[in-house]
């Protein structure tokens, strides 16, 4: 099974929910270290599951997950993507726990549109080297 990553960064909520669901992902795994700090009221994590980013996927038939567990803790240091992988390296197994009771497909999602500037890069590439998984980065 193939699963994605996406950012919503500079997309338009609906595309982006039609953009997932025509995708085949059944449910949204937001690996954003804050979810409720959103800088678009439509993809930030409310309290009601019917508002923010829960509702706008369950309309377009996406479940939706958040994990801040997998965030990207070194964001402001400039060699995030190095403290990065050597986080994953040190905690991977526990960080991944929640994700196996997960139905999928799945797709990380988070803020950067472009998985080269993003942490989901290294999430995917993670889970593809130690279990196995595929990702497709939808851009």
């Amino acid at each position: 099974m193939s699963n994605f990553t996406a950012g919503y960064g500079g997309r338009v909520p609906g595309a982006f929910a039609r953009l997932l669901a025509d995708a085949g992902v059944r449910t949204a795994v937001d690996v954003r270290l804050r979810p409720d700090k959103a800088a678009m009221g439509s993809f930030a994590k409310a309290k009601d599951a019917d508002k923010g980013i829960a509702g706008l996927l369950a309309r377009a038939g996406v479940g939706y997950v958040s994990l801040p567990e997998l965030g990207n803790l070194f964001l402001e240091y400039d060699d995030w993507p190095a403290r990065y992988e050597a986080f994953l390296a040190a905690a991977g197994p526990l960080l991944f726990d929640r994700l196996a009771g997960v139905p999928g497909p799945v797709c990380l999602v988070c803020a950067e549109r472009r998985v080269g500037d993003c942490h989901r890069r290294h999430l995917a590439a993670y889970l593809e080297r130690t279990a196995g998984w595929r990702f497709t980065h939808l851009e």
